[in-house]
């Protein structure tokens, strides 16, 4: 297939200069993805007179922020069950975050709305199919235990229901929630690059932290100095914090007005369904399906480089997945992608302060809205507000390591792989997996 293509990329050239020399900073950010420049944004506004720099190894957006699949929503990786589990947590805490997760949703198109940020945010809702008698009591089960861990705004909806949204094949019914804008990834974290330096930040590109420690970020080409550092690097975090997985991504060619009518999704909601690997969809604003999901390999040692952005396996495997979903037959597909994403070891992502060292992370592909929730619960943590942001469950919590090879690539690809079959044995045998019963404690539910 070549090259990856990203849809959501333009120029992929630096256009920031890199750091010259030691500076002195009041917060030095490292990661200029939505975290970091999120984070920028709301402490520039809170405090016009602070000192922020942003320092990226590459460029802006280069991680998941600029190649994700477009979903601004507000599903948080670890269940409720788990977040009212935490220490200090508790049944109402965990309803607070999924509340909080649905501002965050209407967070971003606000301030993109606000500060001009032409990111083709469109809220149209998530709808997630129900293909077999096996997923549409899954999405039944799942309806119930909204209603009894959040404000119950998760529906189920008939098969008739679904063909007035949209028209897949196999459908036996769906789940549906409003709380879901779709976007152009690219344009929001460029725009929001754009929005931060015209506020007084800094941002450079091209220049890596080698180390990040109370009071310093050092660099090949100087220290910036801060009385906070802020760890904003999410699938490109070092060590056993978070183990990068890649996800996939591809996009047709523009479609025709006859198969969109025949399709559907005229109010733009994203899309899946209810097996267990994890797939993705929208229809963007110029008219394309951009389609994406896991199943690449985690890579031994946390390896990540640009040649795992490509898994040509994946991309056909996920074309033809699409075709099969809506019947189409001579579609074609103009670009494939992909990337890592953070995974922590209990999938609970977190957002901290300790001294003077900050952190936020471990989305597991949840990143979107996420990203904006952390950047003002940091902003409050760092300028030492008591706010209802700071009383949410995932702050200050950290999720232990990741195990030491070769356990980790042995456990985290095994568990890709049983995905795979716990599928399979559902469209084999008609029954619930009893794989993915197993591997449920294990995937934050």
């Amino acid at each position: 297939m070549g090259r990856p293509l990203n849809l959501w990329s333009s120029d992929p050239q630096a256009t920031r200069s890199p750091l010259a020399g030691d500076r002195d900073a009041d917060v030095v950010i490292v990661g200029a993805g939505y975290t970091g420049l999120w984070t920028a944004y709301y402490l520039a506004k809170a405090d016009p007179s602070l000192r922020i720099v942003v320092l990226e190894k590459e460029t802006v957006g280069f991680g998941a922020s600029g190649r994700n699949g477009g979903w601004c929503s507000a599903l948080f990786p670890a269940s409720a069950r788990k977040l009212a589990a935490l220490p200090g947590s508790s049944r109402s805490a965990a309803i607070d975050m999924h509340r909080a997760m649905q501002d965050s949703v209407n967070e971003v198109g606000l301030v993109s709305a606000r500060e001009g940020i032409d990111c083709d945010y469109h809220k149209g809702g998530t709808i997630v199919l129900a293909r077999s008698e096996v997923q549409l009591a899954r999405a039944r089960a799942e309806v119930a235990e909204s209603h009894e861990w959040g404000p119950g705004d998760l529906r189920f909806l008939s098969r008739d229901e679904v063909e007035q949204q949209v028209r897949a094949t196999k459908v036996l019914g769906a789940t549906f929630t409003p709380h879901c804008a779709v976007i152009h990834p690219g344009k929001l974290v460029r725009g929001l690059a754009a929005v931060v330096e015209g506020l007084g930040v800094t941002i450079h590109e091209q220049t890596p932290v080698t180390a990040l420690e109370t009071g310093r970020a050092i660099t090949p080409y100087g220290v910036v100095r801060a009385d906070v550092a802020v760890r904003a690097t999410e699938g490109f975090t070092p060590g056993r914090v978070v183990a990068p997985v890649y996800s996939l991504v591809v996009a047709t060619e523009p479609l025709s007005d006859a198969t969109w009518e025949r399709i559907g999704l005229a109010d733009r909601p994203s899309f899946s369904d209810h097996r267990h690997l994890i797939i993705y969809g929208q229809r963007t604003a110029d008219g394309r399906l951009v389609f994406g999901g896991r199943g690449a390999p985690y890579h031994f040692r946390s390896r990540v480089q640009p040649s795992y952005d490509s898994e040509p396996r994946v991309f056909a495997k996920l074309q033809a997945t699409l075709r099969d979903l809506f019947g189409l037959s001579d579609v074609r597909f103009t670009h494939a992608w992909g990337g890592p994403l953070g995974v922590p070891r209990d999938w609970c992502a977190s957002v901290g302060l300790d001294g003077g060292l900050a952190w936020a992370g471990g989305y597991v592909g949840d990143g979107v809205s996420t990203t904006n929730l952390a950047g003002r619960t940091l902003t409050d943590l760092i300028l030492r507000r008591d706010t209802a942001l700071t009383h949410l469950p995932w702050v200050g919590h950290r999720s232990r390591p990741w195990e030491p090879e070769p356990f980790r690539w042995l456990g985290i690809n095994a568990g890709l792989r049983a995905m795979t079959l716990a599928d399979t044995e559902e469209r084999l045998t008609h029954h619930p997996s009893q794989i993915a019963r197993l591997l449920s404690p294990l995937l934050g539910h």
